[in-house]
C-alpha cells in the first residue's frame, strides 16, 4: 500500500530535506524511523525538496509499504524515533496513482523577517534579518506584480532542475506586523531558491535601492545575474501543498498550515 505523510520540521536542524552523504538530513531521519516501524528500509518522496535552513510546517511525502500496520504507527511510532525538531503530524492511506510531488496543484510558502537595528536571539535561525528600514507599502506594491504567469528565470538557482521556468503566482505580498515583515507566496510550483531570491529583491526595492516596477524589469530580464542576492534561509516555511479533493487526504487536500510569530 503507498501511504502519505503530513510533515513538520524546524529546518535549521538538518541540511536539508533530501538524503546526502555525510549529512544530517530530513529524510534520512524520517526513512531510518519508517524502516523501524516497517522492518525494512523504504523509500521517501516529498512534495518540496526544501534545502538546508529552510522550515517546514506543512510537508507532504509519501512512501510504499508491503507490512499492515495501524495509521497511528505511522504517526505515534515514528515520532518515538525521531528527533524533536521533526514529527509526522498525520498518515493517510491513498492509491499507488498518488505521488506527493506530481499529484500537487499549488504550494505555498512564508518567508518571515525581522526588520529591525539588532538582530534577534530568541528566533534566530527561525526568522531572517535586515537592519535597514524598510518600506512595505512599495514592497507589497512590486509583489503585487508577480501575480500571474510568468518566466522567474531571473530568481531560479544555477542548479535548478525544473523543466520549465514557467509558474503560475496565485498570490504575493508582503505585510508588516510590528518588527517583522511577512511575505506570502502562493503558486503552482516554484524553482529552486526563487522564494528567497525574489524576497531579496523586494528587500532591495523597500530599501530604496530600486523602484517597485524594477520587479517586473527583472522578470523581462530573464536573466539571474540582473536581480539581488539569495537571501538567507532562516525565515523560510513551506506552510502549504494542495492536491484535488478526491485524494483521501485531511480537509480534502488543502494541507495548509500558516505559522505565526509567537515571541517578540
Amino acid at each position: 500500500m503507498r501511504i502519505a505523510l503530513g510533515v513538520e520540521y524546524a529546518g535549521d536542524a538538518f541540511r536539508g530535506w533530501q538524503s546526502q552523504a555525510n549529512a544530517v538530513t530530513v529524510q534520512d531521519y524520517l526513512e531510518a524511523a519508517l524502516a523501524g516501524i516497517a522492518g525494512y528500509p523504504v523509500r521517501l518522496h516529498c512534495a518540496g525538496r526544501t534545502d538546508a535552513g529552510v522550515h517546514a510546517t506543512a510537508q507532504v511525502a509519501h512512501f510504499d509499504v508491503s507490512v499492515v500496520r495501524p495509521l497511528g504507527a505511522w504517526v505515534r511510532g515514528v515520532n518515538n524515533k525521531l528527533p524533536p525538531s521533526v514529527a509526522v503530524r498525520w498518515a493517510a492511506e491513498v492509491s499507488e496513482t498518488f505521488h506527493a510531488r506530481f499529484s500537487a496543484v499549488s504550494r505555498r510558502y512564508r518567508y518571515f523577517l525581522h526588520n529591525a537595528p539588532v538582530r534577534p536571539a530568541i528566533l534566530s535561525g527561525r526568522v531572517g534579518w535586515f537592519h535597514v528600514p524598510l518600506d512595505e507599502h512599495v514592497m507589497s506594491d512590486a509583489a503585487a506584480r508577480l501575480v500571474g504567469l510568468h518566466d522567474f528565470s531571473s530568481f531560479r538557482a544555477a542548479g535548478c532542475q525544473a523543466k520549465s521556468p514557467l509558474k503560475l503566482m496565485h498570490e504575493a505580498r508582503v505585510h508588516r506586523q510590528g518588527e517583522y515583515l511577512i511575505f506570502d507566496f502562493w503558486a503552482n510550483a516554484f524553482l529552486h531558491h526563487m522564494v528567497r531570491n525574489l524576497v531579496g529583491a523586494l528587500v532591495y526595492i523597500g530599501k530604496g535601492t530600486y523602484p517597485p516596477g524594477w520587479i517586473e524589469e527583472l522578470l523581462h530580464a530573464r536573466d539571474r545575474s540582473h536581480a539581488a542576492p539569495t537571501f538567507p534561509a532562516d525565515g523560510l516555511y513551506l506552510c502549504g501543498v494542495e492536491y484535488l479533493p478526491h485524494w483521501p487526504l485531511p480537509n480534502e487536500g488543502r494541507i495548509i498550515s500558516v505559522p505565526r510569530i509567537p515571541l517578540s
